[in-house]
């Protein structure tokens, strides 16, 4: 089981049973108060529970794909490059295409929400934390959160 949240639009915060991991889309940096400090840029990781992949895009920014107990979480903000590298159950976004291309259970939104739900044709339900038990307590149907 692990919690996802956010308190700004370019964050994610998972925390796991082991670990608290933020990761920062805009600085595309991982922090995960390691002695090593914070993470930067692309490259393969273990933290804790978690396996971090964090994939270099065409104009120089970084995805991540992250596997959680089986639960693949995608956080992308409003990238739309080298989607093809991501699979995700969860998928942390606020890209519409994103979305289509990658076709996640469950859609945490960052950004413009209401333009995502309209483009989508879904309705947003707000948490303050989203908690995952697995991958089967997923939703059949796709939904969109959003964190505050």
């Amino acid at each position: 089981m692990f919690e996802i949240e956010s308190k700004n639009p370019d964050e994610i915060v998972l925390n796991t049973k082991k670990t608290v991991i933020k990761i920062n889309v805009a600085e595309a940096t991982i922090d995960a108060d390691l002695a090593v400090g914070k993470i930067v840029g692309p490259g393969e990781f273990e933290i804790g529970d978690a396996t971090i992949r964090g994939v270099a895009t065409k104009s120089g920014k970084t995805i991540y794909d992250i596997n959680i107990s089986g639960v693949r979480v995608g956080v992308l903000g409003g990238i739309e490059e080298n989607l093809d590298d991501i699979v995700a159950d969860v998928l942390c976004t606020s890209s519409v295409r994103a979305i289509r291309e990658i076709e996640p259970k469950l859609i945490v939104a960052m950004g413009n929400v209401d333009g995502m739900v309209a483009d989508l044709k879904l309705t947003a339900r707000t948490e303050k934390k989203l908690k995952i038990k697995n991958l089967d307590s997923l939703p059949v149907a796709k939904e969109v959160v959003v964190l505050n």
